[in-house]
């Protein structure tokens, strides 16, 4: 059969629309692209900064103690996690031999009260007689001689009496000497806290760190109540940061839970560590620590701290957002993918507030890194 070259092109023209409509079938059939979506919603969005390395969780007041001379563990009243108070002994060194000379001194000054007491009465009677002698005397009943050895025995037992009284102050002094000796065989806690750790057992002797040599304390007393938590900040982000700012902090102890917090110092100098950005420390603390859980000093913490603050606007996942100008959007009557340029506000890396481009409840996409999201493409929200 003789075909025309007529009907040669309109085979071809029919080929083509068969393929193309065979395309369309497969293409309009194809399963859709399943997508997380979630809503825009009103709410608070806050502009932040964070801190570029982890942060740690520090107590305001701790105590890594030694004895300040050597000995033997006579008492260790404590264990590690007992809470103490203040002025209470937390180790004791073996002392026996200057309580026994406490006891002593003690019975010393005891004595010398009395014979102190013996010498005064002493001293009032001669002084009594002196008197008596130069009335007498006066009055030619008694030659001067007597009189001025009564007078001379009056100012001699007054002088013993001032003696013994100087005696006893001195016993005192001494005793004032071993108890301050006493007490460097004590450890007593400076602050009401907590025994973190203790690096020693009865009987063992201990010995003071050698100057220039740090050793493991004896005694390590933590103030678990006042915690901050310390972290670097860039120095770039430094100079936004003030002094009583809000901000948040992250422990991931407690399942990232965010801490309501304040910064409450800013260091004056810039660390430059080898090999790493240069940073700020910064010091930030806990706004309700009387309601905190068993939080422990050490914990690795992460702070936000709150530049700006809007509330009751219309935010997105900061995820939807697509190179920091568009989204995509789900229609509520189609499943076909839309891209949806937008102007955005505040932002971190949780929400992003939205000026103009989207309505709220409209769904935006999450997950736009999943392969063959794009405008256009069918599309279904997975549950």
């Amino acid at each position: 059969m003789h075909v025309t070259p007529l009907q040669r092109r309109l085979l071809i023209v029919a080929g083509i629309i068969l393929i193309l409509a065979a395309i369309y079938l497969a293409v309009s059939h194809q399963a859709p692209i399943k997508v997380a979506v979630k809503p825009v919603e009103i709410g608070m969005v806050q502009a932040t900064v964070a801190n570029t390395r982890t942060g740690t969780v520090k107590t305001c007041q701790r105590a890594q103690m030694s004895p300040s001379i050597g000995g033997k563990i006579a008492k260790l009243p404590v264990k590690e996690g007992d809470k103490v108070k203040t002025g209470q002994i937390l180790l004791e060194l073996w002392n026996d031999d200057l309580q026994a000379e406490l006891q002593q001194t003690e019975r010393d000054i005891t004595a010398a009260i009395a014979r102190s007491q013996e010498a005064c009465v002493m001293a009032d009677v001669a002084a009594h007689e002196a008197e008596r002698s130069k009335q007498l005397h006066a009055k030619g009943l008694i030659a001067e001689e007597p009189t001025d050895r009564a007078i001379g025995d009056a100012r001699a037992r007054r002088a013993s009496c001032d003696a013994s009284k100087a005696t006893i102050e001195s016993a005192r002094s001494r005793v004032d000497v071993i108890r301050a000796q006493l007490e460097r065989t004590r450890l007593r806690a400076p602050f009401a806290g907590t025994v973190a750790e203790i690096n020693g057992e009865l009987g063992e002797f201990v010995t003071p760190s050698p100057v220039g040599i740090p050793t493991l304390p004896t005694v390590d007393l933590i103030d678990s109540q006042c915690l901050y938590v310390l972290a670097p900040i860039d120095e770039v982000d430094a100079p936004k940061i003030k002094a009583t700012m809000q901000a948040n902090i992250i422990i991931d102890a407690f399942a990232k839970q965010r801490f309501p917090a304040r910064i409450r110092r800013i260091a004056n100098y810039v660390l430059d560590r080898e090999k790493q950005a240069r940073t700020v420390d910064i010091e930030v603390e806990f706004l309700h620590a009387d309601t905190l859980p068993n939080m422990l000093p050490g914990y690795s913490a992460d702070v936000e701290i709150i530049l700006a603050e809007h509330n009751q606007v219309l935010r997105i996942p900061t995820e939807a957002l697509q190179e920091g100008k568009y989204v995509y959007v789900l229609p509520a009557d189609n499943d076909i993918l839309q891209k949806r340029e937008i102007k955005i506000g505040l932002s971190n890396w949780q929400y992003t507030e939205i000026l103009a481009g989207l309505n709220q409840n409209e769904l935006v996409v999450t997950s736009a890194e999943r392969e063959g999201v794009k405008a256009g493409a069918r599309v279904v929200a997975e549950k």
